[in-house]
């Protein structure tokens, strides 16, 4: 079934709870060897605008409340998915969600380093969809700037970072194998930029998604494998030294013919550009 990756509150967790698995739908077995299905660790000062998104109050405190992941955009600018704000995923509105946090500079959840950075102002594009994932993108607003160094650079229409058969990678500190085992550390997995048409074919509107691609990208593997899982949802595509997506949705983890489906930032940056 269509899925967004983020970890969804449940009735179970508390603030004192764990990051424990998340029960997901008849998950497919996940062709996997650690987190972001097939990827390997790396280090946070390598790529330093890579953050999580966190909440120790709906998502417990083993992992630093992380639920979502995110990207910084600008010195006060994080990138998320739109659906990372959701009831859905938070158990409660937005409004109620008083210590939302983005970590900066921490690969293992389960220490103190770096530094968590209050959420100002949270914005949520208007043109979002919340049935078909199109238009998936939040913007949170920083009490406290970054330093320049921790920002990436959108890439913007006709981005040759979009053409089929690009290397990417997309980072994280979700799912290892599909089945809610969930990571502590920061994990990268290398994919290849996927044609609209493979996607299309993939995602033809049926139980498993449609794929739109005016807002839309996929990226993976077509034989299955490398692939983002549960708890990556907002975290970043990378391709060419910029940000060409952010993890959204797809059909279980690392599945043959099924990659994940990613928003398309070329789509959106005016939008992140010009939000009030």
């Amino acid at each position: 079934m269509r899925r967004p990756f983020a970890r969804a509150w449940t009735g179970a967790l508390v603030a004192a709870a764990t990051a424990a698995a998340l029960p997901l739908a008849a998950p497919a077995p996940a062709v996997a060897d650690s987190v972001i299905v097939g990827g390997t660790p790396v280090e946070v000062s390598e790529s330093p605008w890579v953050v999580a998104i966190a909440s120790r109050a709906r998502f417990g405190g083993d992992r630093s409340g992380q639920f979502c992941g995110g990207v910084v955009t600008g010195r006060s600018t994080v990138l998320t998915a739109a659906h990372c704000m959701t009831k859905e995923v938070l158990g409660v509105p937005l409004g109620q969600v008083s210590d939302l946090r983005v970590i900066v500079g921490r690969g293992d959840l389960g220490t103190s380093e770096g530094e968590e950075v209050r959420v100002s102002k949270v914005w949520v594009n208007p043109e979002y969809d919340g049935y078909t994932n199109s238009g998936d993108v939040a913007a949170l607003t920083l009490a406290e700037p970054l330093p320049e160094t921790h920002t990436i650079r959108m890439a913007g229409p006709g981005d040759s970072a979009y053409e089929p058969g690009t290397g990417a990678a997309v980072y994280g500190w979700g799912d290892t194998t599909g089945s809610g085992d969930y990571a502590r550390t920061l994990h990268a997995a290398r994919v290849e930029v996927l044609a609209d048409a493979v996607c299309e074919k993939a995602y033809p509107g049926s139980s498993d998604g449609r794929f739109v691609a005016r807002s839309m990208l996929c990226a993976g593997e077509t034989g299955g494998g490398r692939d983002a899982c549960q708890g990556d949802s907002g975290g970043p595509l990378v391709a060419r030294g910029r940000l060409i997506g952010l993890v959204s949705w797809g059909s279980g983890c690392g599945r043959p013919g099924r990659p994940g489906v990613y928003t398309r930032i070329s789509e959106v940056v005016e939008a992140v550009n010009a939000r009030g």
